[in-house]
């Protein structure tokens, strides 16, 4: 048997940038530049890249004058800066929830808060919120990293986070953090986005139910990753695959039931396919675990909603 999690796979920050990147090829046409990758995905991004779009690393790469998209995953004020300089026309597909803990390290700032920022200090969305202010921001991705802290005043000390960590990971290190600075603040609602939330709820709820989960997603995808760390931390063997091709029947030798989730980033069609390899290994009854909805949706950019 098959379970299948619920949710999966996109998210609405997520449909949003996809959006935003083929509404602006059909509007201006190709080339159109993106800065990294949109989503972390590589099959969403080879269908881009197939359509006429350019991804690349650097600013420096986009000649002069020509329109360039800023992905789900933000940039700093200096990626912003150095935009203006070229006269580049900017899109930003920034996910508005990454928005939120940008401005959020902005007014801690201000305010002369040292800003611990909770992540992983090689991912972009951490380089983009951390470009906000260096001077006050200090990064760190455990609760080990707590006790070594240094911050000028203890009693203004504020946290933030990345918006797709492990919740059981992050709110570890927030309690850590407040026993070490009883005085700091965090943010009035939590920066872990509503869907990591709910996908890796879910992928808990499966894990107890499942021999084997197979998470689909790619390997530089946060949250993907992370889904496989929460079902391990359930008791269940998990995996990440990017495709069906990529299953290892010996995974699966002597499991009765396998648990199916995806990413945030990772399109319906991958598990459909997936579904489909698990279906011709003789695991033919698919049921659908969970029944949390997501309604959540949000607005274009101006320039693109006619």
């Amino acid at each position: 048997m098959v379970l299948l999690a619920n949710p999966r796979g996109f998210c609405a920050g997520v449909v949003r940038a996809i959006d935003i990147v083929n509404l602006a090829l059909a509007k201006y046409g190709a080339p159109l530049y993106v800065r990294r990758e949109i989503v972390h995905n590589r099959h969403v991004v080879g269908e881009l890249r197939a359509k006429g779009v350019v991804f690349v690393e650097g600013l420096d790469e986009v000649p002069e004058g020509s329109r360039v998209i800023f992905s789900a995953h933000g940039v700093s004020p200096d990626v912003r800066a150095e935009a203006a300089g070229r006269r580049l026309h900017v899109i930003d597909a920034t996910c508005p929830l990454v928005t939120k803990v940008h401005m959020e390290a902005v007014k801690y700032a201000r305010a002369g808060f040292a800003v611990i920022l909770i992540g992983h200090a090689d991912h972009d969305e951490v380089i983009g919120t951390y470009g906000e202010a260096p001077s006050a921001i200090r990064v760190i991705s455990s609760a080990d990293e707590v006790e070594s802290l240094e911050v000028p005043d203890p009693a203004r000390v504020a946290y933030i986070t990345q918006t797709t960590l492990s919740l059981d990971d992050t709110h570890q290190i927030v309690a850590r953090l407040r026993r070490k600075f009883p005085l700091i603040q965090g943010p009035a609602s939590d920066d872990i986005c509503y869907a990591t939330q709910n996908r890796q709820n879910a992928v808990a709820e499966l894990a107890h139910k499942s021999d084997v989960v197979l998470v689909v997603g790619s390997a530089n995808s946060s949250n993907s990753r992370r889904l496989v760390e929460v079902a391990q931390s359930h008791g269940s063997v998990a995996y990440l695959i990017d495709d069906a091709p990529d299953i290892d029947t010996a995974w699966l030798a002597g499991a009765r039931t396998i648990g199916l989730t995806a990413g945030a980033s990772a399109p319906k069609e991958i598990v459909e396919r997936v579904v489909h390899s698990l279906q011709e290994l003789g695991h033919t009854i698919v049921v659908t675990a969970g029944d949390t909805r997501e309604t959540v949706q949000f607005c274009l950019p101006a320039e693109l909603r006619s």
